[in-house]
């Protein structure tokens, strides 16, 4: 097999700042330990997401140029439009400036206390807005979705029989609004869903009459996965499995700042009539009028694109492998991460790098910094930070303790990659003497990206 390399060229480039670590120790300082509040221009390598930071190709700039600004009714809203039911294949198409805004419309019209919204696993800024209403988030993951070690081909599929059970306790649709699930799952390690368990999670919302919502923010990565992973799909094109796996939902939320190549973006798409009219209100009271949502039409237009390059089959393959060649890395040094590799990002499994820091004192927040101090690259903490509850004024920690090193999108090179390998050595090697941190100030929600700590 012929080496998979970067299938692009370069053509712009933009330069970035290099520190030392005794500046690096003191930006930490000022940021109170929380690298969410360091200046991007004092990081060397960003991995703190893949939401918003891809680099736009040549025809995403061309697009710019023939954005259609009119308030209403722009053709570059049509052109969104079209290509989104093109894909997605639903009948409403809600602009919106990016994913969290579709959760925030979809959940304020159907979440509420006495409610719950079962998915394979919920991410921050969805688990927050169905919580946000009273509503309570449920996690159906499979078990191997929780065991970092199993190589079970589509770990982010939702366990059927805990579905079924959950839907029989709970009743339909007056106590369960929506049922998710999120592709590829975020939370559980960039984890595939197989259209098996699409097709039979679908089946299970409709006997219930429960609307069968996709979080699909990586729909692509999801459906190029099933292409190489499922029996029947090898010979099938990305976009028509994408086609297939919205054919069983009654809508989507969608953050085009991932899988759209966007830097801003997203949708919220719907076949019933009386939700997307409900949805359009809503939208005109906080992200603008139905055929711009809080995006201009530049935007539209160059997401437009971006929904077709994101399903590019060379481009797939290139991704994960990247994904991949970082992940066997990790491994080669003795860094345990989540496997099999996802799509977008890597999970180190940080309990198990740092053993002698407790939940309690967040060592998955004392691995992001460590990273930042040594070798000047930002990931992001997936663990108590994140996903841990402040309960009568005691810590009670997440499942796992994981840090993400989450790809931007043809940005990097192999020669970063070989860097942010070269980092990991040094804290490999370092790891016994880290201590923990604890946290001095937090908000009530999405604590993480604002929290402040200090050193334990």
């Amino acid at each position: 097999m012929p080496e998979i390399i970067e299938p692009f060229r370069i053509k712009a480039v933009e330069p970035i700042r290099f520190t030392t670590q005794s500046q690096r120790l003191e930006i930490l300082r000022h940021a109170h330990w929380n690298p969410f509040l360091i200046d991007a221009d004092d990081v060397l390598i960003d991995l703190l997401t893949d939401s918003g930071t891809s680099a736009m190709s040549a025809a995403q700039w061309g697009a710019l140029m023939v954005g259609d600004e009119s308030y209403a009714g722009s053709r570059s809203f049509k052109r969104f439009e079209a290509k989104v039911r093109e894909i997605f294949g639903f009948k409403h198409v809600i602009p919106t400036h990016q994913g969290r805004a579709a959760e925030k419309i979809l959940m304020s019209i159907v979440g509420g206390k006495g409610k719950a919204v079962p998915n394979n696993n919920h991410f921050d800024t969805t688990r927050a807005n169905v919580e946000f209403t009273g509503a309570e988030a449920v996690d159906l993951v499979i078990d191997e979705g929780r065991d970092p070690d199993s190589m079970h081909p589509f770990k982010g599929s939702i366990d059927v029989a805990r579905l079924r059970s959950f839907l029989d306790e709970r009743g339909g649709r007056e106590s369960v609004p929506v049922g998710m699930i999120t592709i590829t799952n975020n939370t559980g390690g960039g984890q595939p869903v197989s259209m098996e368990n699409i097709r039979a999670v679908s089946a299970l919302y409709r006997e219930f009459e429960v609307p069968f919502i996709i979080d699909s923010c990586r729909f692509a990565e999801n459906s190029w996965f099933i292409k190489q992973r499922e029996p029947g799909y090898l010979d099938r094109a990305p976009k028509a499995i994408a086609q297939e796996m919205f054919s069983h939902a009654d809508g989507a939320t969608m953050s085009l700042k991932k899988d759209g190549f966007g830097n801003i973006g997203g949708f919220l798409a719907l076949n019933d009539d009386s939700l997307a009219e409900q949805a359009r209100n809503l939208l005109i009271l906080t992200e603008g009028f139905p055929t711009y949502g809080g995006l201009a039409g530049r935007d539209l237009e160059a997401l437009a694109v971006g929904l077709d390059e994101a399903l590019d089959e060379r481009y797939l393959e290139y991704r994960v492998a990247t994904i991949r060649y970082l992940s066997e890395g990790l491994t080669r040094i003795g860094v345990k991460v989540v496997q099999p590799p996802g799509g977008h990002a890597v999970y180190v499994d940080v309990k198990r790098f740092y053993p002698q820091i407790p939940a309690a004192q967040f060592p998955a927040q004392a691995l992001v910094c460590e990273l930042y101090e040594k070798g000047g690259i930002r990931g992001v903490e997936i663990g108590s930070v994140m996903f841990g509850r402040l309960v009568d004024g005691e810590e009670v920690p997440a499942d796992r303790e994981l840090v993400r090193l989450a790809m931007p999108r043809r940005v990097y090179t192999q020669a970063h990659v070989n860097y942010i390998l070269e980092v990991f050595q040094r804290l490999w090697a370092d790891r016994e003497s880290v201590r923990g941190l604890g946290i001095v100030r937090q908000a009530p929600f999405l604590r993480h990206f604002t929290a402040e700590f200090e050193r334990v």
